[in-house]
């Protein structure tokens, strides 16, 4: 029997707040299933782990609890990797299965970290996160798709959500496209070509 190739690696990409007093401290949070569970494979294969969101919070709150005594970046929780860090009043979460390389995981919440570092420009709080939560969430969709580890270079994931609209670019309203227009665009190449042939010689 072939082993399971597949480039799903990501269980859920999460960032809980750090402040355990209030009742959720889920600021963000994106649960991935595997694809391709379709016909009679996906009648052999269980439930995607945390298909509902009751599941998902109680999966969230006990991590929250487990991992603010921890010391190091790297755990196994409920049979899954977690690699995590805090930022500030925030916890940064990437999970993947009990199988999964903790290097691949670690480097995807570093990605994470940083693009969101750039594109909040150094302030990664609670606060901050909810203000631009479209940033946040382009910068996750960006390094994650359905599971799939697409990025992990911040400074590329931060300039595909940043990118800002061109301005300075020329607008092709103004551009005179009639016959006339490309005639007067002709003599002026012209013109200017020749006027740099002579100053060359």
């Amino acid at each position: 029997m072939a082993p399971n190739m597949s480039l799903h690696s990501i269980v859920a990409v999460l960032i809980l707040s750090s402040d355990t007093s209030t009742e959720s401290s889920r600021i963000f949070a994106k649960y991935y299933s595997p694809p391709h569970t379709s016909g009679s494979a996906a009648a052999s294969l269980p439930t995607p782990p945390y298909s509902n969101l009751k599941e998902q919070k109680a999966f969230e709150k006990g991590l929250l609890e487990k991992t603010a005594k921890q010391s190091s970046d790297v755990i196994l929780y409920d049979n899954k990797v977690v690699v995590f860090k805090m930022e500030g009043d925030v916890m940064l979460y990437v999970v993947g299965g009990a199988d999964e390389n903790e290097i691949l995981l670690y480097n995807v919440v570093l990605a994470l970290r940083d693009s969101l570092s750039i594109l909040l420009k150094n302030s990664t709080d609670k606060r901050t996160i909810i203000e631009n939560y479209d940033l946040v969430s382009l910068a996750v969709d960006e390094i994650v798709d359905d599971g799939i580890i697409l990025e992990t270079d911040p400074v590329i994931v931060s300039s595909r959500v940043s990118r800002a609209p061109q301005q300075d670019a020329p607008s092709v309203k103004n551009i005179d496209l009639s016959e006339q227009g490309l005639l007067n665009a002709w003599e002026f190449g012209k013109r200017k070509l020749a006027e740099a042939a002579r100053n060359n010689m």
